[in-house]
């Protein structure tokens, strides 16, 4: 597992291994990883002869006051999470490598960025499609894999490839949760062990929409209120929101009457949790 720090040097080893007629995958994290990342890297394994993980905490799509400098990391740590997978390479630019002085150029994308995390964290998503896209120039990957935990994440970075022609597979990966059905975050680090008992209430609400769903309920007031009335269980959580949206385009929708995405945000104690299930009437 070879560690690149210089945008020369991992663009020189793409080169080689495009030339050598070899499919590269690529995972691009933020580190202090877990199984969740790990399962990304093993499905980019599936789909490619070479896979590079990036290691880069993105100063960019942290709004002021939020966790970019007490963000986890762990580089020892995480090589050691990695050596089983079998990545081949670990890209780990510096701050100063990927936005040099004078640094001025941002991608943004439009509508689909806008509401849910986009309404409540201004700013972010145009650092995440920045970064998303200069990595994309670095690495060059054929495939590039993303957690659907990141819902609206995921359904930007697509709507960037398609608007920018880039040539780069997006395969979304499914949820991977804890035993008892947490979904896997790096900030799952900063709960104490009563905020984590409370966390699961994302997936208990999760579930008990789901299940309305199954028994015919259709109008989104009462499946968002149902999802409120579980999180608000919890004396520690703070709902930032819950809504359900268009599956593709998140787009407002009254009625499930098309594939929708319930999608919530909360606070737990100081850690900001997502979660995100599609329903399908």
């Amino acid at each position: 597992m070879r560690v690149i720090d210089t945008i020369a040097e991992m663009q020189q080893q793409a080169d080689q291994w495009r030339r050598e007629g070899l499919v590269i995958g690529f995972v691009p994290t933020m580190g202090y990883l877990h199984d969740g990342h790990l399962e990304l890297m093993r499905c980019a394994k599936t789909k490619s002869d070479r896979v590079v993980v990036s290691i880069f905490v993105n100063p960019t799509q942290f709004a002021p006051g939020e966790d970019f400098e007490r963000y986890p990391r762990d580089l020892d740590r995480d090589m050691a999470l990695m050596a089983p997978v079998g990545v081949d390479v670990v890209f780990v630019p510096a701050v100063g490598e990927m936005y040099p002085e004078g640094y001025q150029t941002y991608v943004e994308v439009g509508e689909i960025s806008e509401p849910l995390c986009g309404a409540k964290r201004p700013g972010h998503f145009r650092g995440v499609t920045t970064v998303v896209a200069k990595l994309f120039h670095i690495v060059k990957p054929h495939v590039a894999v993303f957690g659907e935990k990141d819902y609206q994440q995921l359904l930007v970075i697509r709507r960037m490839v398609r608007d920018l022609a880039m040539d780069v597979e997006i395969v979304g990966h499914p949820i991977v949760r804890e035993p008892d059905g947490l979904a896997m975050s790096s900030r799952n680090v900063y709960l104490s062990e009563e905020e984590r008992q409370e966390a699961l209430l994302l997936s208990k609400a999760l579930a008990e929409v789901t299940r309305l769903v199954d028994g015919g309920e259709r109008a989104a007031s009462v499946l968002v209120s149902a999802a409120q009335k579980v999180l608000e269980q919890g004396a520690r959580v703070r709902i930032d929101y819950a809504e359900l949206r268009d599956a593709e385009t998140l787009q407002e929708i009254t009625t499930l009457d098309r594939p929708g995405v319930l999608a919530l945000a909360a606070f737990v104690g100081k850690a900001r949790l997502i979660d995100n299930t599609v329903l399908r009437p």
